[in-house]
């Protein structure tokens, strides 16, 4: 037999004549034959592999972001120093970092733009994500929540409280948009005596730090379970144990500045 692409092939199939490539006369029942390149993967393949990446951005984006918080909630301590520690290290964030290997003060807008690409590409991944699986479950399954942590459960929701507290947190000490008991010439270390010296402000800095840790304990998990932590009993219950150490850490490592200012262990 000839080559496929070599020339007009003849075919029978169930004793129809086949040419490729050419029309037949009329009457002959014979059809034109067109080879057509296939694609590698289905419409299928794509979409899951496009999952799995989307899962993976999400993983990643979502542990730079702990690692900014546990950062975060490092400095916030340098409170219980002095003013002049603490407006120091602020002074430090804005225009040292990385100084002279880059210009003074550039480090601090290179590193905010890339956290809010993170947020940015966190947030889109989660919410292509959940779409996918929303269709993919359809309208009639059944939901089954027994075997959920609160924490996987109000994922979506905490996120979205997360995000409005979070623009509100940068609108009062970054932006200084909202002043809470100090004004925009205040120091760093003002500001925030300032403010936690109002037990409303901290009990709302309690709900904000819940929040992330909630979100957090779960997050870890689900991140580390997508990068193949997730492995066998052990792997799971070492996974479980991380994940709520980190957010207890984390919600100590915020609260105890502000629960001191209040009590006046910080003046």
């Amino acid at each position: 037999m000839r080559d496929l692409w070599s020339g007009p092939v003849h075919y029978t199939i169930q004793g129809v004549g086949v040419r490729a490539g050419r029309w037949s006369s009329p009457g002959h029942g014979q059809v034109k034959v067109t080879p057509v390149a296939t694609q590698t993967l289905t419409v299928h393949q794509r979409a899951a592999r496009s999952t799995v990446a989307l899962k993976v951005l999400m993983a990643v984006t979502g542990i730079f972001l702990i690692l900014f918080l546990l950062m975060h909630a490092w400095g916030n301590l340098k409170a219980f120093f002095g003013p002049e520690a603490y407006d120091h290290y602020a002074e430090w964030l804005k225009s040292d970092i990385l100084y002279p290997l880059v210009p003074k003060g550039w480090f601090i807008w290179i590193f905010r733009v890339f956290l809010v690409a993170c947020i940015v590409g966190h947030m889109a991944s989660a919410y292509v994500l959940t779409l996918r699986s929303r269709a993919a479950r359809g309208s009639y399954q059944r939901k089954d929540r027994r075997a959920q942590t609160f924490s996987a459960r109000t994922m979506r929701w905490g996120g979205i409280i997360l995000l409005m507290l979070l623009l509100f947190h940068l609108g009062q000490f970054t932006l200084k948009w909202f002043l809470t008991g100090f004004t925009a010439s205040s120091t760093p270390y003002e500001s925030v005596v300032l403010t936690f010296q109002q037990w409303y402000m901290v009990l709302l800095y309690a709900l904000f730090v819940g929040t992330v840790c909630i979100h957090i304990r779960h997050g870890i998990w689900s991140a580390l379970t997508t990068l193949g932590a997730n492995t066998s009993r052990v792997a799971r219950r070492n996974l479980n144990v991380t994940a709520i150490a980190v957010s207890a850490l984390l919600f100590v490592g915020f609260m105890v500045m502000p629960v001191a200012v209040l009590f006046g262990g910080i003046k």
